[in-house]
């Protein structure tokens, strides 16, 4: 059985993202917990606190046992951009896009 968690707008742009997401992409969830425990970036720490509530999710839901779960599927995708002006010389302003990502984990115990 397949039981999912997903985190919409995360302050995270997606490249960054998956750059952990095709790391962890098939593994066991406890060696998958482990590497973002120990990973410095970002997105490790907002994986990593989605995945336990997946965990979280089919233990209680589903009744999965969690020894035996593995990430069935990771997909992050990009959200919307916060639009912000940065004030410049003479008056002007750059714009500055602050982009977001859209997370969802799967995790199934019979893969």
């Amino acid at each position: 059985m397949q039981t999912y968690a997903v985190l919409r707008g995360v302050r995270l742009s997606e490249q960054k993202g998956r750059l952990i997401a095709n790391y962890i992409r098939g593994m066991p969830v406890d060696k998958a917990l482990s590497f973002l425990t120990f990973s410095p970036k970002k997105g490790a720490f907002v994986i990593r606190k989605l995945l336990e509530s997946a965990i979280a999710n089919a233990e209680h839901n589903d009744g999965a046992d969690i020894d035996e779960l593995k990430i069935s599927s990771i997909q992050i995708d990009r959200g919307l951009k916060m639009k912000r002006v940065s004030a410049r010389a003479k008056g002007r302003g750059n714009r500055l896009e602050k982009p977001t990502c859209h997370i969802s984990i799967s995790v199934s115990d019979n893969n």
